[in-house]
């Protein structure tokens, strides 16, 4: 298969939205890279044009993106790149999607502490508790982590 993999540095634009389908656990979120670049006239950093990207993620990707990512952390995002063309209300629009294979927070940016899940099948009620309880432990971590500094 002919995919294009890309790897993309920016940042969690929306809140992961986490649903069960007829094949398994999917996650989406809206992503932002704008690019940087060192202005030499004016002697400082400008932002360029901001691009999005919904990343959409399976399984066991999908359930950690639930309760790791949050609206502004910054991420790296690796994964297939689709383009799709759709025309709604007579205007043409091309939409640009990863459909991700690894996530993780950039480093260069800030700390992470590294948790590994042992899952065994879960009931979607434990599976609940778990994605909540996840949310709990980062928030202590990040608490921790802001009274450290």
């Amino acid at each position: 298969m002919n995919d294009t993999l890309v790897t993309l540095v920016g940042n969690a634009a929306t809140g992961v939205e986490f649903r069960e389908t007829a094949s398994g656990a999917m996650a989406r979120f809206r992503f932002a890279v704008t690019p940087r670049r060192w202005d030499r006239e004016k002697q400082l950093w400008a932002d360029g044009h901001t691009s999005f990207y919904t990343v959409r993620a399976w399984r066991a990707l999908a359930w950690n993106l639930s309760g790791s990512v949050s609206v502004g952390e910054p991420l790296v995002v690796h994964g297939r790149l689709k383009v799709r063309e759709e025309e709604r209300e007579g205007q043409h629009r091309t939409f640009v999607d990863i459909e991700a294979v690894a996530v993780g927070h950039d480093l260069t940016r800030g700390t992470a502490a590294f948790r590994r899940l042992v899952r065994a099948e879960q009931a979607p009620a434990a599976r609940a508790e778990h994605a909540d309880s996840v949310s709990t432990e980062r928030q202590e971590a990040v608490t921790v982590l802001a009274s450290a500094s």
